[in-house]
C-alpha cells in the first residue's frame, strides 16, 4: 500500500558541531522507498555550555546523567519548533531522533543515548521516535553502524559509502550482501587538534596540509587493538577520549604534524578497510564506485590524501551535493523511523553481528 510519510529526521553527532534537522517526504511503496525529497534541513550549533556539558557528562554522576537526558531533551526541542516556526513546515507525522550518544559498549551489552523521548515528544507536540540502537545491542549485534539502511534504501548504485563525521564509517555491498563498520577517528580528531590553536575546525585541512606524517607516530596509532579487529565492530566515544586523544597529546610532534598524520591516518584505515572486505567476502577486486559523505567530505586535504590512497585499489570516489555531504545521517533517522512505523527491520545483522534483524525504536506519542 503506497503512503507518503513527512517526517523530521534528528542527529547530533560526536563532533559537537550541532543539531542537524531534515525535513523530508519519503514515499513508501510497502516494501521499499520509491521517492523521496528533502524539504528543508539546517544544523542549528549548540550553545557554548551545551557543548562543555556533553563533552563533560561521561565522567558525571548518575543525578546529572539522568538531568541531561532530560533537559536536553527540551533543548532539542525548542531547537526543532524554533525550525518548525522558520521554515512554516507544513504536514508532519513523526520526529525521529537519533540523540547524542554518550556511551557505547556492545561487548557488555549497552549503548546510551540521551534526549528524552517522552520529554521531546511533550516539547514538541510530535510523536518521537527515538532509541535506534539497543534492540539489536540486545541481540549481541553492535547497534552500529546505521548508515548502510540509508545507503541500501536511499543512495542505490554505489559499491562502498563512506561517512564522515566525527567517526569515520564504512558500508559496502556485492551481489545484495551488505557489511559494514566504524573504521577510524575523525573530525573528532581533527577537531580536538584544530581547537589547541582557536579554531573550531581545520577549515579546508589547512593546518594538516603544512604538516608532515610522523611515520612511528602512525604505527602507534595503527598497533591499538580496534584496528587490528575483523568487523562487525563499532567505536565509542568514550574509546576515543581515552586511547586515542592522549596518544596525540603526548605525541610531542608539532600540531600540522599531528594533523597531518592524522589525517593520513584515516585514508590509509580507510584503504585498508576496503581491502579487508574483498579479502573477508571474497569480493572482487575490480573498479568500484565510493559516495562519500559526512562534514569531513570538506576538508579538501583529508579528501586529496583519500583519493590518493583509493587510486591504488582502484576505488572512484564521487562527492555527492552539498544537502546529501550534510544531512545524510538526519535523512537516515527519518528512514529509520519510516521503517519503525512499519514495523519493518531496520538494523542489518550482516552488518551489526546480531542473531536477527530488529525492529527498533521507542513511539512516543505528542
Amino acid at each position: 500500500m503506497h503512503k507518503t510519510y513527512h517526517a523530521i529526521g534528528l542527529m547530533s553527532g560526536s563532533s559537537l558541531d550541532g543539531l542537524d534537522i531534515a525535513y523530508c517526504r519519503l514515499d513508501w511503496d510497502g516494501i521499499s522507498v520509491v521517492n523521496w525529497h528533502l524539504e528543508k534541513a539546517e544544523t542549528l550549533s549548540f550553545s557554548d555550555i551545551w557543548v562543555k556539558r556533553l563533552a563533560a557528562l561521561p565522567e558525571q554522576n548518575a543525578l546529572t546523567f539522568a538531568q541531561t537526558d532530560i533537559y536536553f531533551a527540551y533543548y532539542m526541542g525548542g531547537l526543532v519548533n524554533e525550525f518548525i516556526n522558520k521554515h512554516q513546515i507544513g504536514p508532519l507525522d513523526f520526529i525521529a531522533s537519533h540523540g547524542h550518544t554518550i556511551f557505547h559498549d556492545p561487548s557488555k551489552r549497552y549503548s546510551v543515548q540521551i534526549g528524552n523521548g517522552n520529554a521531546l515528544a511533550a516539547t514538541t507536540g510530535k510523536t518521537v521516535i527515538c532509541d535506534f540502537r539497543m534492540q539489536d545491542v540486545a541481540l549481541n549485534g553492535e547497534g552500529a553502524p546505521l548508515a548502510p539502511l540509508a545507503d541500501a534504501y536511499l543512495f542505490p548504485g554505489y559499491d562502498f559509502y563512506m561517512n564522515i563525521g566525527g567517526i569515520a564509517n564504512i558500508s559496502a555491498q556485492y551481489d545484495g550482501k551488505w557489511v559494514a563498520f566504524d573504521v577510524a577517528p575523525a573530525n573528532q580528531v581533527f577537531n580536538f587538534l584544530s581547537e589547541k590553536v582557536g579554531k573550531p575546525f581545520d577549515k579546508d585541512g589547512e593546518i594538516a596540509s603544512s604538516g608532515k606524517p610522523h611515520p612511528e607516530f602512525l604505527e602507534d596509532l595503527q598497533s591499538l587493538d580496534f584496528f587490528g579487529k575483523t568487523y562487525p565492530k563499532s567505536m565509542g566515544n568514550e574509546w576515543i577520549r581515552k586511547e586515542v586523544l592522549p596518544l596525540f597529546t603526548s605525541s610531542g610532534l608539532p600540531l600540522e604534524d599531528q594533523m597531518a598524520t592524522a589525517v593520513e591516518f584515516l585514508a590509509q584505515e580507510t584503504a585498508a578497510a576496503i581491502s579487508l572486505i574483498r579479502k573477508q567476502e571474497h569480493w572482487p577486486e575490480s573498479s568500484a564506485k565510493m559516495l562519500l559523505s559526512g562534514g569531513g567530505t570538506y576538508n579538501k586535504f583529508f579528501v586529496e590524501r583519500l583519493s590518493k590512497a583509493m587510486t591504488s585499489i582502484n576505488i572512484d570516489i564521487k562527492i555527492p551535493e552539498s544537502a546529501v555531504i550534510n544531512y545524510k545521517e538526519a535523512l537516515l533517522m527519518a528512514l529509520l523511523g519510516l521503517l519503525r512505523l512499519e514495523e519493518k527491520p531496520n538494523s542489518m545483522p550482516s552488518v551489526t553481528g546480531a542473531n536477527r534483524a530488529t525492529v527498533n525504536g521507542g513511539i512516543y506519542l505528542g
